[in-house]
């Protein structure tokens, strides 16, 4: 086994979900592929005492249930999974796609289906996380498949996943703890603050903050991290923003994606390539057209884009909202089935202005 997958496995256990002995603790592949992680997980969960249970998706069960299944069958919630949302102490979820396009091109109805059956685990999660009964870390395990949309090679593509992860450094805890300490400094400007305005050659938004909570994502609920985010005020959000990165969303990729906000409400959706899909999902539920999260990028170790949201987020420069689902610890209370971030780049020119003042220009942080 490379011994950077055991490092991973490790940091996650001991630093990510700070796994306690007699703890339950599910570890979930999306795939077969997940299994040298999950096994790495398993051993330094046994090593601190813990109870640790594993959960691998078959080969293709979304898509063989999308194509062969009808919408009730579709829309029905998997009760082991729930089980474990519902009891266990820790939850860690490792992405590991054999087919990053396999859920593309099915009919709206079926995706909106699957969404509702995901949904309500999502809603569990979040409710628990929100009265911390449940730790979560969502992570992602190198495959050919991620490699191919990177446009890299495996073991390229395995060098940025876990450089990016900082499993190479000389003492990654000792990373993430400094990342976490500058994160609170600027979490610590903003308390109290009541409005954000974010503009630039692709985004001129209003939104306001105003009793709502940043929160400092630096390795915990995922790995890797780099983040600052928060759930603005429902009915706040008015403007327009175009996303300058690909959205992709159920293996659905959509291109030059635009939204403008009235009153928080989408009110135009449009979209150079995908724009049917767009829409579908914005209709999923009354939420699904709400901002239920705003984040700006902070891992100078993304360094481009790879069409997984679970780095591409995170990239230093540039801002990120999320249609659908807020998180409850942040404020917000928007619900929805669907929870889609989408990225915009700040690096040329964008702004942030927090009560008028500039805090934030160019994909840099102005507050000292």
């Amino acid at each position: 086994m490379d011994s950077r997958i055991q490092k991973m496995a490790a940091i996650i256990v001991n630093y990510s979900t700070h796994v306690q002995a007699g703890e339950r603790v599910l570890f979930r592949g999306t795939s077969p592929l997940a299994q040298p992680l999950l096994q790495a997980m398993t051993i330094e969960a046994l090593k601190v005492g813990a109870r640790p249970f594993n959960y691998i998706h078959i080969s293709q069960e979304a898509k063989m249930t999308l194509e062969h299944g009808n919408l009730d069958q579709i829309e029905t919630e998997n009760p082991m999974l729930r089980l474990m949302y519902d009891t266990a102490d820790v939850i860690v979820r490792v992405e590991a796609e054999e087919d990053t396009k396999a859920l593309a091109g099915f009919p709206t109805e079926k995706i909106q289906a699957r969404g509702r059956a995901l949904g309500g685990l999502l809603a569990t999660q979040m409710k628990r996380e929100g009265d911390k009964s449940l730790r979560r870390c969502t992570t992602l395990f190198p495959t050919e498949a991620y490699a191919r949309d990177a446009g890299m090679t495996l073991k390229e593509y395995e060098d940025f996943v876990f450089g990016a992860c900082m499993v190479d450094h000389s003492d990654p805890v000792g990373y993430w703890t400094a990342m976490r300490d500058e994160q609170q400094r600027l979490i610590e400007y903003l308390r109290g603050k009541k409005t954000l305005h974010v503009r630039g050659k692709n985004i001129d938004m209003t939104m306001s903050i105003d009793g709502r909570i940043f929160e400092n994502a630096s390795g915990q609920a995922n790995f890797p991290d780099g983040e600052i985010f928060t759930g603005p005020v429902e009915n706040s959000v008015n403007g327009w923003v175009k996303f300058t990165f690909p959205a992709i969303y159920g293996g659905n990729v959509v291109k030059g994606a635009e939204l403008r906000f009235e009153n928080g409400v989408v009110t135009h959706a449009a979209a150079q390539e995908g724009e049917n899909f767009l829409k579908a999902v914005l209709d999923t539920d009354a939420g699904a057209r709400r901002l239920g999260e705003f984040a700006i990028g902070t891992n100078r170790g993304v360094n481009r884009f790879t069409g997984q949201i679970l780095f591409d987020e995170k990239i230093h420069g540039t801002v990120h909202m999320a249609v659908g689902k807020g998180y409850p610890f942040t404020g917000s209370v928007n619900d929805s089935a669907v929870h889609w971030d989408m990225i915009c780049d700040m690096r040329d020119g964008g702004e942030i202005l927090v009560d008028g003042v500039l805090f934030y220009k160019d994909g840099e942080f102005l507050v000292k």
